[in-house]
């Protein structure tokens, strides 16, 4: 905004005194937003969001589309989801600004934006609206030359003899823990299984990149590693088996009004998504 660091103080500081409360609490080593600081951002956020809805509304009545769409999006689904279908969008509407942002847990921040990205599985009570747009197994999958080092499990209890490349859930997901549960493709009970993982993060890029690598085991979404199991650089474990089925979502903030360019790149993915809604 070509303002400098003692400008934006003089304008925060201006702003705290006008509304008789302070909206940050400073210290030698950060700042961080008070709780009425939240509380107005939000509020303040919202009204902003509003006037870009009136703005689109009234741009609705030119022919082409343009403006910002602001999008959020976890990085599996950014890098092999969106991105593929970005150079087909832009031939269509290339005055639209595609703003993608990246959170692997982006469900807290679904109104800061114009749409947001995410994977749920089958258990997800979520109170968001979204549209769902496709499906996709999680599955077990390891290196060729992993296997040939350290055995192919045929069940889900001989895991517990292999190397688990973990993703770090949130506490609240259901798959939190050491626990790992699988559940079968031709009718029974699912089955609990105790991992003690050798590497965990919040990255599938990184799994992916270790399990390429023959870290050991892992599980991942088919729409990240079909082409590595085509390729044969990675091998499908436990056939019968799948960690979860889940949906790719997107999920729109609660204000009723939805610019065009959102409904429109909403029905965009609707058209390149797989006959069955199944990503493969």
């Amino acid at each position: 905004m070509d303002l400098s660091p003692a400008g934006v103080a003089r304008m925060i500081a201006a702003l705290e005194e006008h509304l008789g409360v302070r909206l940050l609490q400073r210290t030698t080593r950060k700042l961080a937003l008070t709780d009425a600081g939240e509380a107005y951002l939000h509020r303040v956020r919202s009204i902003l969001h509003e006037v870009a809805d009136a703005e689109s509304a009234a741009a609705e009545h030119t022919r082409e589309l343009q403006g910002t769409l602001r999008m959020m999006a976890t990085p599996v689904l950014a890098s092999y989801f969106l991105s593929p279908r970005i150079a087909f969008w832009h031939a269509r509407h290339p005055k639209v600004l595609l703003d993608l942002q990246i959170d692997p847990f982006p469900q807290p921040r679904i109104e800061e934006f114009d749409v947001t990205f995410l994977v749920v599985d089958a258990g997800f009570d979520g109170d968001i609206v979204a549209r769902p747009l496709a499906t996709t197994d999680w599955i077990a999958c390891a290196s060729p030359e992993y296997l040939k080092r350290a055995g192919t499990p045929e069940l889900p209890a001989q895991l517990r003899e292999h190397t688990y490349l973990k993703f770090q859930w949130l506490q609240n997901s259901g798959h939190h823990g050491r626990l790992v549960r699988l559940q079968p493709l031709r009718g029974g009970d699912a089955v609990e299984v105790d991992l003690k993982p050798a590497l965990q993060t919040t990255s599938f890029d990184v799994l992916l990149r270790a399990a390429l690598d023959g870290a050991g085991i892992t599980f991942l979404s088919r729409l990240l590693v079909t082409s590595h199991l085509e390729r044969g650089s990675l091998v499908q474990l436990l056939l019968d088996w799948i960690f979860g089925h889940f949906t790719i979502y997107a999920a729109l903030p609660t204000r009723k009004f939805m610019p065009a360019r959102t409904r429109a790149f909403l029905d965009f993915l609707a058209d390149f998504a797989p006959r069955g809604g199944n990503v493969r």
